[in-house]
């Protein structure tokens, strides 16, 4: 808990920043199911035929896995904020609509008989008599959505939204539980005040002849308490949304974006200072873009400009070619290839092969002799693989090292990223997927088998650029080279060990790697 207790007060700045973005975030998202499902709500209590279809609409997208909805959304709104709010006010609407169903049903019919014999119209009934009796109802439901709004906005960070789950996913990444609970424990925090805050609502919309405990003075008490505690909490939230709208927008010339691992982040970041250097122009960097498929889609709806690419990605996911090992030909095929299908420009290589390898403890290799990913084969259906999830579904992949090397596994198992590691050391499997880069691998000093019989296609990285760019700012392709030159795959590694390992900032090793490799970055 030390660690986590200086690592809270090192970063106070940014795990407070962080804090503010994720309740902007959850009150935008919770504002839109609110005066979405409200009114839903309201529709199918008095027009019976459209009950079915709307509630059966609000549970279909309950049973829809968040993140394959967040997936599917992206190529129509982009990556930010955007996805990761309506993610949030779609799985928001089901309580909403629900219990202002319940609530506006639920009324006592003798109470809408008296308020139609007075000579109330369907209108004042509906907002004079039911909504008013419904509302600690349909607070109730409002309630359940926020608490979960506030966990379900972590994935916000996933397509560069912001908010607390930046830190939990790079907690993951980089197994470092400290970060994991700089994200989750606010997070927590957050959603246990959201909780209290409209169990106050709750309270001031609920009737005095309503509230269960206590005598009639100890219910008026709570209720102006609970008022001021709403009060207080509707000018907080304001002053937040008085200081996001005051701030100033970022107008960068070129946006680069970057997937979720380490390496990636340190291109992104040495790309974006060396072309604001050289050029003299702004550069905006949207980091932890997920995978590989999220950063494409991201540059062909124009949210960014510019990413690092790997060419056995581009090749076998993107191109959907079979994957071979002929350095050269993937990376010719792969640059006519983008700029022919997708006009994007692919720049020369970075030096850096990211190639997959297997890997696995010291005293697992030396229990069954490994070496060679060939050597597993001597000890078939003995070992588990724990890979990634992409991995163990890809072509180039799991499937691909069965294959060629006739390999059975006693079990395979998909996880997320750096668990995999976790589950390695702990003895949860045997044998998992890495990249050669990869700093981890030095972090817990494993061995990494031989790719004997080379079924891993070449994984060189390239910056991958819009066209338009490229023609605006030729001068990008020289840089790439500049960087090349004095990049290689060892060097990557160990840069990537100082972010995973020694817990360095991605955007500080980049900047010291510029000074002390290109002199006319320190000169300038």
């Amino acid at each position: 808990m030390t660690e986590f207790f200086n690592y809270m007060v090192a970063s106070r700045a940014e795990v407070l920043g962080l804090f503010f973005d994720h309740i902007q975030l959850t009150v935008m998202a919770l504002l839109v199911a609110i005066l979405i499902g409200i009114p839903l709500g309201i529709l199918i209590s008095y027009v019976k035929p459209a009950g079915k279809p709307v509630m059966a609409f609000a549970n279909l997208v309950q049973a829809i896995p968040s993140m394959a909805l967040l997936g599917l959304a992206i190529p129509f709104l982009g990556i930010g904020t955007k996805p990761a709010v309506f993610l949030v006010v779609i799985y928001s609407l089901l309580p909403i609509i629900k219990n202002t169903y319940a609530g506006l049903m639920n009324i006592d019919k003798q109470t809408l008989e008296a308020a139609e014999g007075i000579g109330f119209t369907k209108w004042q009934i509906l907002f004079k008599v039911r909504v008013p009796m419904a509302l600690p109802v349909i607070m109730a439901g409002v309630r359940i959505s926020a608490v979960s709004a506030v966990g379900l906005m972590t994935l916000a960070a996933f397509i560069g939204g912001g908010g607390l789950g930046s830190l939990v996913y790079a907690g993951i990444r980089t197994v470092d539980n400290t970060k994991i609970l700089a994200g989750a424990i606010p997070a927590c925090i957050l959603a246990l005040l959201v909780d209290r805050i409209f169990a106050a609502v709750e309270t001031i919309v609920t009737p005095l002849s309503l509230m269960v405990g206590g005598t009639k003075q100890e219910r008026i008490k709570r209720k102006k308490r609970d008022k001021i505690v709403a009060l207080v909490s509707v000018i907080l939230v304001a002053a937040l949304g008085g200081v996001s709208v005051a701030a100033p927008k970022n107008n960068a010339d070129i946006v680069i974006g970057s997937m979720d691992f380490s390496e990636n982040e340190i291109f992104a970041y040495m790309l974006a200072e060396s072309i604001e250097t050289d050029l003299g122009i702004s550069v905006e960097t949207i980091m932890d873009l997920g995978g590989s498929s999220i950063c494409f889609s991201s540059i062909q709806t124009g949210d960014i400009d510019g990413y690092v690419e790997y060419t056995g990605t581009a090749y076998v996911s993107i191109l959907k070619q079979e994957a071979i090992s002929d350095v050269e030909k993937v990376y010719e095929d792969t640059k006519s290839g983008l700029k022919e299908l997708y006009d994007l420009d692919v720049l020369s290589s970075l030096n850096v092969n990211n190639t997959f390898t297997l890997s696995t403890t010291k005293e697992i290799a030396e229990k069954y002799g490994l070496e060679k990913i060939s050597d597993i084969s001597k000890v078939n259906g003995q070992l588990r693989a724990v890979t990634t999830i992409t991995f163990i579904n890809r072509e180039d992949g799991l499937p691909a090292v069965k294959d060629m090397y006739n390999i059975t596994f006693a079990s395979e198992s998909g996880v997320d990223g750096a668990p995999r590691y976790t589950a390695l050391l702990n003895g949860e499997g045997d044998v998992i997927d890495a990249y050669s880069t990869d700093g981890l691998l030095k972090k817990f000093d494993l061995v990494v088998l031989e790719d004997d019989k080379g079924v891993f296609p070449p994984y060189y990285a390239v910056p991958v650029f819009r066209s338009e760019v490229m023609e605006e700012y030729p001068e990008i392709a020289t840089i790439a080279e500049d960087l090349a030159s004095v990049l290689s795959t060892e060097k990557m590694l160990e840069l990537n060990y100082l972010v995973d390992e020694e817990g360095q900032d991605a955007a500080e090793v980049a900047h010291n790697f510029l000074m002390e490799n290109l002199p006319q970055y320190a000169a300038k």
